[in-house]
């Protein structure tokens, strides 16, 4: 049997204490912040509809918001999906930086794979925002200073 599931994993490390990075992560009202391609979003109980950079709706199921484990946890319901679940853990590190883990498990695999490679940006940004860099630029791009 041919499996029509992906799970995407991408991680990046902060240098900021776990509970700065919690701070925007854990707040759903947020995500437009620091996810690209987000730019606006409702939530509303446990319901977050997203609303995408070309103006479509997305709405996700808001599962777990964990303060103590710093786990963040949602299934987007959009009838792209037969299913989806998304996870983002923020995990303190000894030296007061964290290591941010955000996956992905989706049904059809293509749109785990479209996400994942929002989510690697989406870290990216999230860095930037916390550390106060300059904005992070693709392999293929250089920022104007040459960077």
């Amino acid at each position: 049997m041919k499996s029509t599931r992906a799970s995407v994993r991408r991680e990046l490390r902060i240098a900021r204490p776990a509970a700065d990075i919690w701070a925007i992560v854990g707040d759903p009202a947020r995500i437009h912040e620091w996810f690209p391609g987000v730019t606006a979003c409702d939530v509303s109980g446990d319901t977050r509809v997203i609303t995408t950079g070309s103006g479509i709706p997305m709405p996700e199921q808001l599962l777990t918001i964990d303060p103590l484990q710093h786990r963040f946890q949602y299934r987007i319901t959009a009838p792209l999906f037969k299913e989806h679940l998304g996870t983002i853990d923020v995990i303190g590190l000894d030296d007061g930086t964290s290591l941010v883990v955000y996956s992905t498990d989706a049904d059809p695999a293509t749109m785990a794979l479209v996400i994942g490679g929002a989510m690697g940006q989406a870290l990216f940004r999230l860095r930037d925002l916390l550390e106060g860099t300059a904005p992070h630029c693709s392999p293929h791009t250089q920022a104007p200073d040459g960077r």
